[in-house]
């Protein structure tokens, strides 16, 4: 496992293969990263599904209202909702999205992110400035990029758990 300076802001996804270790960014989007860090500590994201992985792009996950696997699952609804707390404004910033960055999903508008996220699977530049991006892989980087494809997968993957580093 990586070295981990910032227990507080690290996130811990348990995935099939292993855990996955993502540096959270709060100097950059602190919004953000409190968000997710509530979420996670509220146990929104333990087996919530991966429904939208694009080869040579990212993986999408994070719709607590609809992507659970083990309670009324729809994967047709996965990537449709998210918690039940208000919408994040955008946090935009000059950090570009580089493999293993994490990235706030949303709509059209840019202020309508909430609990989705992605991670990328190669550098998407295109995507800087104009969705948020609020953490690294840090270490476990292999797991991510064994997530099963599809829009959505046949048969998806799952963050199995997440935890805050500090509570784990």
């Amino acid at each position: 496992m990586a070295d981990i300076k910032d227990p507080e802001n690290t996130i811990l996804i348990e995935l099939k293969g292993g855990t996955v270790a993502i540096e959270l960014l709060p100097d950059i989007a602190p919004k953000h990263c409190e968000r997710i860090k509530e979420l996670a500590r509220a146990g929104a994201y333990d087996n919530v599904a991966f429904h939208r992985v694009i080869d040579g792009f990212m993986a999408q996950t994070g719709d607590v209202a609809n992507g659970n696997m083990e309670n009324n699952f729809n994967i047709r609804m996965a990537g449709t909702g998210g918690s039940d707390l208000p919408d994040l404004p955008a946090e935009f910033s000059g950090i570009p999205h580089d493999r293993g960055t994490l990235g706030a999903a949303r709509s059209q508008n840019p202020n309508s992110a909430n609990s989705q996220f992605f991670i990328n699977f190669s550098d998407n530049h295109f995507l800087n400035r104009q969705y948020t991006v609020y953490g690294r892989v840090i270490d476990g980087m292999e797991h991510v990029d064994a997530i099963v494809r599809g829009e959505p997968p046949a048969n998806p993957d799952r963050m199995i758990s997440m935890k805050v580093a500090a509570d784990a």
